[in-house]
């Protein structure tokens, strides 16, 4: 953390960075005034409204002037509330992990495992993460490797991921890279539709695919343990976030603990997913987010959803041309992790050149992969 600290430092006083872009009071102000855009796209425009209304609301919370709600302990008195969410939660890893876990009880892997070349599809579109990687890399020294690896997982298009991520590796561009990753995955309907015409033609995306086999509930009890044991064999680092989502998973598939089932995909991730909001807005103050690192995680960040997008598209136009059995190209820009908004977006640009093509379960191969 202090060699991070004295990295900034040091690319500030060789004038690649500004500490801030406004005064204090002034850039307090423009910062509840994001929390209060924040706010108005969840409410109004319904853009991921679960995190983007509790992160808004930290924000405005953070910035209020001399109330020190996200301030760390001082000699003698304890910190602000919101200090602890983050520091218990956030800086823990504990948040995204319980969230994982629901998401995992709420997740149908039927689709993929009909399908396992569509887990190709979700492979593809992560090129986006390492072309953002990349860049940041070679922004004047504005971003350290620990921050652009960060920048570069904006591109999954995965909430929790991201905020863990973030919080391991750059603590600092947290309330930035969040609130970046839930903008864009919010923003799916319009950033993809665009990317996906220009690659497609109209007769790929009107390819009709073969209705899916049916998965036993054998094959989905077994998946949760197989790819949990994969991950401890091949990327044990990883086992955390995939660990919990599994869990979540079996939990969901064995039918034989519903009430736990029940508890994760609702009270348990409904609680966690407030708290997790509002410490994420607490790193949102003014001297962490107005900055010009800022602006470049915004424009990283969507150049990985875009390119990530067009990949997932262009590998299913290779794999036609390799296969015999046809997949609609439009179910490849689902392999970008915006669950399950991503394959709707599929299907809804799908039906509009063939109206009984459906291609939402085909889509939810890659989104879940």
């Amino acid at each position: 953390m202090d060699s991070l600290t004295h990295k900034v430092e040091e690319a500030e006083a060789a004038g690649f960075v500004k500490s801030t872009l406004l005064p204090e009071g002034a850039g307090q102000f423009v910062m509840i005034l994001v929390g209060l855009l924040l706010i108005y796209l969840a409410i109004a425009k319904g853009f991921e409204p679960l995190l983007l209304l509790p992160i808004g609301f930290g924000a405005i919370l953070t910035n209020i002037p001399m109330a020190g709600i996200a301030a760390g302990p001082m000699p003698g008195q304890p910190g602000g509330f919101l200090y602890y969410f983050y520091t218990v939660g956030v800086e823990s890893g504990v948040f995204p992990l319980l969230i994982f876990m629901g998401v995992g009880a709420m997740t149908d892997f039927g689709p993929l495992l009909a399908n396992p070349k569509t887990a190709l599809l979700g492979a593809a579109a992560q090129f986006g993460i390492f072309i953002a990687l990349l860049g940041a890399t070679f922004m004047g020294g504005l971003f350290t490797l620990e921050d652009a690896a960060a920048i570069g997982i904006i591109g999954g298009a995965d909430g929790p991921t991201a905020i863990f991520l973030a919080s391991r590796l750059s603590p600092n561009l947290l309330g930035a890279i969040a609130v970046a990753a839930y903008s864009y995955m919010a923003l799916v309907p319009i950033i993809q539709p665009p990317i996906m015409k220009l690659f497609t033609t109209k007769a790929e995306r009107a390819i009709e695919m073969k209705q899916l086999r049916h998965v036993s509930k054998t094959e989905k009890i077994v998946f949760p343990l197989l790819v949990l044991l994969l991950c401890l064999l091949l990327l044990p680092s990883a086992t955390p976030l995939i660990g919990m989502l599994m869990l979540g998973n079996l939990m969901k598939e064995c039918a034989v603990v519903d009430r736990l089932s029940d508890t994760a995909q609702n009270a348990l991730i409904n609680i966690v997913t407030i708290m997790l909001g509002l410490a994420v807005g607490s790193k949102l103050a003014a001297d962490k987010f107005l900055n010009v690192q800022t602006l470049g995680i915004l424009g990283l960040g969507l150049g990985a959803f875009v390119i990530g997008t067009a990949s997932g598209v262009l590998l299913a136009k290779l794999m036609n041309k390799l296969s015999k059995e046809q997949i609609n190209p439009l179910i490849g820009s689902a392999g970008v992790s915006a669950v399950p908004m991503a394959a709707r977006v599929s299907q809804v640009v799908g039906q509009k050149y063939d109206p009984g093509n459906f291609l939402l379960m085909h889509a939810m191969g890659p989104n879940v992969a």
